[in-house]
């Protein structure tokens, strides 16, 4: 681009005109100048797939979308977290948000999203690798408590969804909150729902290798699993202390 200058008459300029310190980098000023190029195709991109994402975050955070119910164990295991916050006079609800973010959505689906081969039989290349990486940020930032603040230096990934955050933190919260309001689930019912789900899927998985690295772990804390068993009312009316030693003891003598 030329310009009109009163010395020599004409001045030449980049595309991206020269920063006035005179230690800016030659590649810092063409990473800023792809930036903006790319910007607008980042946009376009994300109208397009706008509606599959909100698709996603609904059906994720809805306790019944479609007709498909919540699954029995989010409500127990919601109810668990709810009930040791109560147990440990834990009342902010920043806390108990957060717990109920980190066992499942951040754990679970922040996972599936980032790895669909996991789930289906796709390659993931590095160019979808990237715009699920998008995906998942946002998601992440809309299970946060903390306020989502930008400014000029924020990424691009976290502009492109700066406006949809406040919606999608609002869809979290309304599924604690439905969740909270359903009935509770009592052990006889999970108990029930968990012996279901072993005989539907009892020969999808080796239940031996699964037994065998449960045992891994039981054998690194044992003295730690066994202390808060004695304490346990519930797991000393089953005797599962006793019972645990049992198994230890069998597992001591094959070894």
């Amino acid at each position: 681009m030329i310009t009109p200058d009163l010395e020599s008459g004409v001045k030449m300029w980049h595309l991206v005109k020269n920063h006035e310190h005179g230690d800016q980098k030659e590649g810092d000023r063409g990473s800023k100048m792809v930036s903006e190029i790319y910007l607008t195709r980042l946009l376009a991109t994300k109208g397009t797939l706008q509606k599959f994402v909100d698709d996603l975050f609904e059906t994720i955070f809805s306790t019944a979308h479609r007709g498909s119910a919540l699954p029995l164990a989010i409500k127990y295991m919601f109810d668990f977290l709810d009930e040791q916050a109560d147990k440990h006079n834990i009342h902010d609800p920043h806390v108990r948000h957060t717990w109920k973010s980190n066992c499942l959505p951040l754990r679970f689906w922040v996972n599936m999203i980032k790895n669909p081969q996991f789930v289906f039989d796709i390659h993931k290349n590095s160019i979808t690798d990237a715009c699920l990486s998008v995906v998942a940020q946002t998601f992440m930032d809309s299970c946060s408590t903390s306020e989502h603040r930008l400014g000029k230096d924020s990424p691009s990934n976290k502009l492109l969804y700066a406006k949809d955050i406040p919606s999608y933190k609002n869809w979290v919260e309304r599924y604690y909150s439905d969740i909270g309001k359903m009935p509770a689930i009592s052990d006889q019912d999970m108990n029930a729902y968990l012996a279901e789900q072993s005989r539907m899927h009892m020969n999808e998985f080796n239940t031996m290798s699964a037994l065998s690295e449960i045992y891994s772990y039981v054998g690194k804390y044992s003295e730690e699993i066994l202390g808060a068993l004695d304490q346990d009312d519930q797991a000393g009316k089953q005797k599962l202390t006793y019972k645990l030693e049992q198994v230890i003891n069998l597992m001591s003598i094959d070894s």
